[in-house]
């Protein structure tokens, strides 16, 4: 007989040893699926998590991004310039036209006017 048909026949108390190896095969097969599927399980749950943080997230950046916009409203920056630091528009007396800015550029810069004066 040789061994590899001995393998097949060979009994172990009324039991063939293929079978016994088919069932280790087996057990060990069913073992480790058991633990792909746990695994897997917890990667999914972990992955909701995630995308329920991104998705919080994403709201938050809405909510900042319409507060910036609230903000950055011209008529606000205007009125908070007006009151903190007395800042007035500019009035068309000071536009200059092309001619004019050689002798503006000669002219020595005149001296800054202190925050509490009148324009």
């Amino acid at each position: 007989m040789s061994g590899v048909s001995r393998f097949f026949t060979h009994r172990v108390r009324g039991v063939r040893l293929v079978n016994l190896w088919g069932m280790g095969v087996l057990l060990v097969l069913v073992i480790a699926l058991y633990l792909v599927k746990i695994f897997g399980g917890t990667e999914r749950a972990d992955i909701a998590q995630t995308e329920g943080q991104i998705a919080d997230e994403q709201r938050r950046i809405a909510l900042l991004r319409a507060e910036v916009a609230f903000l950055e409203r011209p008529e606000r920056i205007q009125r908070l310039a007006e009151q903190n630091l007395n800042a007035q528009p500019i009035s068309g007396r000071h536009d200059a036209t092309v001619g004019e800015l050689p002798q503006i550029a000669h002219e020595p810069p005149s001296p800054p006017k202190p925050a509490g004066a009148a324009p």
